[in-house]
């Protein structure tokens, strides 16, 4: 139903001389849009709020936050002999008689053990690093060396808290009630941790740039499955306890969530111009686009 000419309530708001005035569609000469400068966003992560999201950093806080919290409980109860350590050897025993029920398997375990090697994992972070640094200074990004830098700097810190852990808690091999007399300690994993470290931070950094969904799904699900495949060999190998390599993953959350933190905070938004919100400014009646 058309609107109708009405004398009193719409007319009585209207000032004389105004493109409009006399009608009640009082906004009939205004602009359709409001320029997106003095939007004010209702929702994180929605056109007119500043990055980063504060919804994605109190996740990546809560995230790393829960992994720390998981790693000093793990370490905790490796060190003092707590209640976790009976569950540890039940599962250790499964791995171990699988393990022997399935002797073709052990070559499939051995290799995917082998991706836990610095050797093997560092490079492919390192790769990963130099291609995101390239691109982000390419693209003339804000603060482009900051994902990367923060990738290389967690890299370098996780041998040396690995390290220290195992040296202050010295637990034994697998199956063995005492450390040896070399003092080498197995409670986290270092090659979990390598591996999980490398091959995260590496599809971490890498992600924004992928552009299709379904790419990106792809590369998560698959660093996922080769994590997962890294740990359960190393137990299935009987290089490690369980608990060694759930608390290196606990360590790895932990990581990865700080790296995350830094990723957000740089501001970076890797997509092409062409595909970046146009900011909407004030649309001309007598054209019908943008001003």
């Amino acid at each position: 139903m058309n609107p109708h000419h009405r004398n009193g309530s719409a007319l009585a708001h209207d000032t004389a001389g105004t493109a409009g005035s006399g009608t009640p569609r009082r906004s009939a000469g205004r602009s359709s849009h409001t320029p997106r400068d003095e939007r004010h966003g209702d929702r994180p992560g929605r056109p007119g709020t500043p990055p980063p999201v504060p919804g994605r950093l109190t996740f990546l806080y809560a995230f790393g936050g829960l992994g720390a919290a998981l790693f000093g409980l793990l370490t905790w109860q490796v060190a003092a002999n707590g209640p976790l350590l009976g569950p540890d050897r039940t599962v250790l025993h499964w791995f171990e008689r699988t393990a022997a029920a399935h002797p073709r398997c052990d070559t499939t375990a051995h290799y995917f053990c082998k991706l836990g090697n610095i050797q093997v994992a560092v490079p492919v972070l390192v790769a990963a690093v130099i291609v995101v640094g390239f691109l982000g200074r390419r693209a003339r990004l804000p603060r482009w060396w900051l994902p990367p830098l923060a990738a290389s700097l967690a890299m370098a810190m996780v041998p040396a808290v690995v390290s220290a852990v195992k040296a202050a808690v010295l637990r034994p091999a697998p199956g063995k009630l005492h450390p040896g007399p070399d003092g080498y300690g197995y409670f986290p994993s270092g090659h979990t941790a390598t591996s999980a470290v490398a091959y995260g931070l590496a599809t971490l950094i890498v992600l924004p740039w992928v552009r299709r969904t379904a790419a990106r799904v792809s590369l998560a699900a698959v660093t996922g499955a080769v994590l997962l495949a890294v740990g359960a060999a190393l137990v299935w190998c009987d290089y490690h306890w369980p608990l060694d390599v759930l608390g290196s993953w606990c360590l790895t959350a932990t990581v990865l969530s700080a790296v995350a933190v830094a990723q957000a905070l740089s501001g970076q938004d890797p997509r092409p111009r062409g595909s970046r919100p146009v900011p909407v400014g004030p649309v001309s009646r007598s054209s019908g686009s943008p001003g």
